[in-house]
């Protein structure tokens, strides 16, 4: 799949978040990458501080960062119907380390 239907998809993961959701978002893109480059397997990576752990003395950063595996994510899904599955999945598994969420809940939540 090209970069911009995949973008495409990823649009459109972003679109079906309930906007109370997006709302609360803070200071966060969500970008698009072929690869990690240390882990190629990586399907998608949160990097920034967590809204929960935002204290008065925050202002002044740069934007956490979402990024969406291309490659990676189209590894590990037949065809485009499941491929968009896999990248709502991983948008939200992302956007939830964004609020504070980690691996361990998110695993027993079912989201990882």
């Amino acid at each position: 799949m090209g970069v911009e239907r995949f973008e495409e998809l990823v649009a459109d993961a972003l679109d079906e978040l309930p906007e109370p959701l997006m709302r609360a978002m803070d200071n966060v893109v969500v970008l698009v990458d072929d690869r990690h480059p240390d882990d190629p397997e990586l399907l998608g990576l949160y990097e920034g501080v967590a809204l929960t752990e935002r204290y008065s003395d925050y202002g002044g950063v740069l934007p956490d960062r979402i990024t969406l595996y291309r490659l990676a994510l189209a590894d590990v899904c037949a065809d485009e119907d499941e491929l968009r599955e896999e990248v709502a999945v991983t948008v939200v598994h992302e956007i939830a380390h964004h609020f504070g969420i980690d691996e361990q809940t998110l695993h027993r939540l079912g989201w990882g």
